[in-house]
């Protein structure tokens, strides 16, 4: 008997149950006699038997498998993200099916109503804003929604972050501390709500509570990635500028390396602090200070909140803000 052939009903007859019995095995179901269970699974093994999770949603209305929106699956960020994701997700017996959205509004939802149309029970949705169609287009799914590390700029969605304003603000005082007056802020592409609302006024309030005039100069828009950040580096060089913020680690290693070869020594001349704190910030040289952000913790929470909203349950806070440090590593004083 080939595998893909067989069904509940070749179970149940090899084991002399019901198919009801059989059923009551795979969910679980403790309602069954130990021995009836062991019969059952011992057959299960033996013929190789895998439920039809769809068969299995159209029974129950679920079909226990959860969307992932992930705008880069490259980008460590993410990836860690997705992790922590993924890891809960089997705790609670979901299935994730991830989507890769390159950043790109039209291909959003475009993954959008792929996944809806796959009949998934939530989405996570990993990204650095909500543009306005994709907003609409989530307003209008039947399904429960949660931001894993993106802001939502009115409150409406679950979100689980970390308070970028509050972090942006303490990476700048600390430059500022170190005797910096002309910072760099090049968090990355600033159309993103998390960089033109949040980063930048973290960054303003820090200037303004050390009587410094903000410089619209000392502003940079650009790519997170190294290239970007190796070009951008000959800019920097051209202005007054001695310290940066820099919102992604590719792009702050690119930025670092760009100096470098400009005879730019790093922190003596020059010092940056980045602002998420993955594996990219050991392997440099210097290692880059930065923010550091609780990845993992936001995808696994991300994804916990999900299954209370998919299992209908009240959750107290819907906007939850997780803590940050900063480490000091090689690229500041």
């Amino acid at each position: 008997m080939e595998k893909e052939n067989v069904t509940i009903y070749d179970v149940a007859r090899e084991a002399g149950v019901s198919m009801a019995t059989v059923s009551r095995v795979v969910n679980g179901n403790s309602n069954v006699k130990q021995a009836t269970k062991d019969k059952v699974l011992a057959v299960i093994d033996r013929l190789d038997y895998r439920p039809n999770a769809v068969a299995r949603g159209l029974a129950s209305k679920k079909t226990t498998t959860v969307g992932v929106i992930i705008p880069d699956v490259t980008d460590m960020f993410f990836s860690e993200l997705a992790r922590g994701v993924d890891d809960v997700a089997s705790m609670y017996h979901y299935n994730i099916i991830l989507a890769n959205s390159d950043d790109s509004g039209t291909k959003e939802l475009q993954v959008l109503e792929n996944l809806l149309a796959k009949q998934v029970d939530g989405i996570v949705y990993m990204g650095n804003g909500l543009r306005e169609q994709l907003r609409n287009q989530f307003s209008h799914s039947n399904v429960p929604i949660v931001l894993a590390g993106g802001v939502d700029e009115v409150n409406q969605i679950p979100t689980v972050n970390i308070d970028y304003t509050a972090a942006t603000k303490d990476a700048v005082t600390k430059l500022i501390k170190n005797g910096h007056t002309q910072i760099a802020f090049i968090p990355g592409n600033m159309q993103q709500a998390i960089n033109q609302k949040y980063r930048l006024r973290g960054y303003q309030e820090a200037l303004e509570e050390a009587g410094i005039a903000f410089d619209e100069t000392m502003v940079f828009d650009a790519q997170y990635t190294y290239n970007a950040g190796f070009e951008l580096a000959n800019e920097l060089y051209a202005t007054t500028a001695t310290a940066a913020f820099v919102g992604a680690d590719e792009l702050a290693a690119g930025i670092l390396n760009g100096l470098t070869d400009r005879g730019v020594n790093v922190p003596e001349d020059f010092e940056i602090i980045t602002a998420i704190n993955t594996k990219l910030t050991q392997i440099t040289r210097p290692q880059l200070s930065s923010i550091s952000i609780p990845m993992y913790d936001m995808g696994a929470v991300a994804m916990r909140m999900l299954t209370k909203l998919m299992d209908k349950e009240n959750i107290e806070n819907g906007h939850l803000s997780l803590p940050y440090g900063i480490i000091s590593r090689q690229t500041t004083r």
